[in-house]
């Protein structure tokens, strides 16, 4: 009756792993992923090569990286999604650990690349973004809280997610980095709510949220200069926002044609931030929607199997990976159509990137672990612990 209801998949004894991962593992989810991989390498050809050129450097130089980076990716993704909840949140709890040392380090020996921001730590040519590896280890950490805090007897975790996600986004926004504060910020919301949280506590971070952005308006020109800028009714053809809407209008519903595109000829960021910008305008809206339903098809397949999942670090830790995951791409793509202000944050799968793509394998990974089909143990048991 359980596995009718729920749809766990029972295992064999001495069943091998492989063929275990394959028959409980979400194959259209693991499908939408290799398709954004695909899309991404495809319009990297596009999008990268007039930086190469400006770089003097070969002219697939980053579609070659993002491919090696890709195929890093999606290897660790596959491993980590053999992983069980138990071993999914080890790996959290110490990929946090390590994320939040080097985010601490960062005024130190951190970098900024020109942009603003000390966001990177560079070694020996190669350059790490610890914030993006931060972000799934934070979801582990906050979800084991949250789920010790439902036993008998169990430690406040709620109270200890929440200092944990507060000193996060306090010393992101110190970078600035107001996009990936935000969207560790919204993914403990989502936790939250899914672990039983009271709507008044939600609306009290929220006051406090749109509280800590007056005073960031106030103390940060950096953020004063893109709030400004996106409630300006006039945009500046000559900006980044102005360069990709322009695109995006050129491209209308099947693009001008491949390799026909001009956009990428004048935004630094055509390759990571505004790569959408280059699908609109190349391959118009028909390619744009692709990308869209498959992110939505990742995030509510997840949803819909979290949803018959007892183990409550699995059904919190995958609520806010899906959530946070579809929420990055929201953002990027909401960038680029001027529907919210520029936030500097790239497009899982999509944008070049190594950081991003192998921290967004890592996540996608630990999400495929947590929506497996297994066994849910008894309905008396369920009905007992309830009692």
């Amino acid at each position: 009756m359980t596995e009718m209801v729920f749809g766990a998949t029972p295992v064999r004894a001495g069943d091998p792993i492989l063929p275990r991962w394959w028959r409980t593992v979400d194959k259209w989810s693991l499908a939408c992923v290799l398709g954004l991989f695909a899309i991404g390498l495809l319009l990297g050809l596009a999008a990268s090569v007039p930086l190469a050129e400006k770089n003097n450097l070969p002219r697939f130089y980053y579609v070659t990286r993002q491919a090696v980076f890709g195929s890093v990716a999606l290897g660790v993704m596959v491993i980590v999604s053999m992983l069980s909840p138990k071993q999914v949140r080890r790996l959290g709890v110490l990929g946090f650990l390590g994320a939040f040392i080097a985010i601490l380090a960062l005024p130190v020996i951190g970098t900024d690349f020109g942009k603003g921001a000390v966001r990177w730590l560079s070694v020996g040519g190669l350059s790490v973004q610890p914030s993006e590896f931060l972000k799934p280890g934070f979801v582990a950490l906050a979800a084991w809280f949250m789920a010790a805090s439902q036993e008998v007897g169990g430690p406040p975790g709620k109270a200890y997610s929440f200092v944990a996600a507060a000193t996060i986004v306090v010393l992101l926004a110190l970078q600035p980095d107001f996009g990936q504060a935000s969207l560790v910020l919204f993914s403990w919301c989502v936790m939250y709510f899914v672990a039983g949280a009271p709507m008044i506590l939600l609306l009290i971070v929220l006051a406090l949220t749109v509280t800590g952005g007056v005073f960031a308006y106030g103390a940060s020109d950096h953020f004063a200069r893109r709030i400004d800028g996106f409630l300006n009714p006039e945009i500046d053809p000559r900006t980044q926002i102005g360069y990709a809407t322009n695109a995006i209008q050129e491209g209308g519903f099947f693009g001008v044609g491949v390799g026909e595109g001009t956009v990428k000829w004048s935004l630094p960021d055509a390759h990571t931030d505004f790569i959408i910008a280059v699908a609109a305008e190349e391959y118009g809206t028909i390619m744009v929607l692709a990308i869209i339903a498959l992110y939505c098809t990742i995030v509510v397949r997840s949803l819909s199997r979290l949803r018959g999942e007892r183990d409550p670090f699995a059904r919190i830790a995958g609520s806010g990976l899906a959530c946070a995951f579809g929420v990055q791409a929201l953002i990027n793509m909401g960038v680029a159509v001027r529907l919210l202000p520029a936030k500097g944050m790239t497009l899982p799968f999509v944008s070049y990137g190594g950081s991003s793509v192998i921290a967004s394998g890592i996540a996608m990974g630990m999400l495929l672990a947590l929506t497996r089909r297994r066994p849910q143990g008894a309905m008396a048991d369920l009905l007992g612990r309830a009692r």
